[in-house]
Parts: C-alpha cells; structure tokens; sequence
C-alpha cells in the first residue's frame, strides 16, 4: 500500500505534527481514494469529545458527533478529520451552525453518496440540543 500516489499527499498521518488549526477555515480536510467505488457501504465516525464556543456567553459547548457517510470516489482521513474538529474549540457559533457547516466542508471535500452529521449537544439550561443534517438536501432533491 505504500505504493499508492493517493497516500503520498497526507500531510498528517504518521506525521508527529500536534499544532492544531486555529479556525475551521485553517484547518485542511484530506482524502484518500475509495477503494470500492460502486459498493455502496456506510463509514460511520463517532467523536465523543467535541467542544466550541457560544457565541453570546462565550461559554464552552460539548458535543457527541456523529459523522455517516456513503463514499463517493474518496474517503476523509480521521487524523485530518481529528484536527478539522478540534479547530471548532475556540469558533464561537451556534449548535446548529457548527453541525450545518461541518456537513457543508465534508460534503465539499469528499462530494460522497450520501452523509448524516448529527451534533447531540450536552444540556444547557435543563435542555439537550440535537442537530441532525442531511446531505443530499431532502427538500432540494
């Protein structure tokens, strides 16, 4: 596997590189090729551990997100996706626009079959937010 051109151009895995992007818009999301295009089969990606910012308190948000796509031609290589999330630590927004923007930026880098971000936030004020979008867009298809 070594051989594959697709892997050469990872710049984080197997790198001891910790310097975590500032902001999402920093942050580079890498692929690597499918290796069965045409077998449709689901990547489910778990992250316990996701943390912003509110925007109005500036009090930290956490979150458990999960990531399940169909691939289309590539697939998101988990320590870029690692370091992509950790960039939303210090972003002030929203629940609902970090899981809409986090969906957009995948679905940018990977143009997969389909994908499910869903963002279940821990409670705030005695209520539990959860976030859940779609692509494709079921209202535009």
């Amino acid at each position: 596997m070594p051989d594959r051109e697709d892997l050469q151009n990872l710049s984080l895995l197997g790198k001891p590189d910790s310097r975590l992007p500032a902001s999402p818009d920093e942050a580079r999301l890498e692929t690597f090729a499918n290796q069965r295009v045409g077998r449709r089969y689901w990547i489910t990606l778990n992250c316990p551990e996701f943390s912003s910012l509110c925007p109005v308190t500036g009090q930290p948000d956490s979150a458990r997100l999960v990531i399940r796509y169909v691939p289309g031609a590539c697939c998101v290589e988990t320590k870029s996706l690692k370091f992509y999330l950790a960039s939303f630590r210090n972003q002030p927004a929203f629940n609902e626009e970090i899981v809409n923007r986090i969906l957009d930026d995948l679905v940018q880098a990977l143009q997969p079959v389909e994908m499910v971000v869903r963002g279940e936030f821990a409670p705030r004020g005695g209520i539990q937010l959860t976030t859940e979008a779609t692509y494709p867009d079921s209202l535009s298809a």
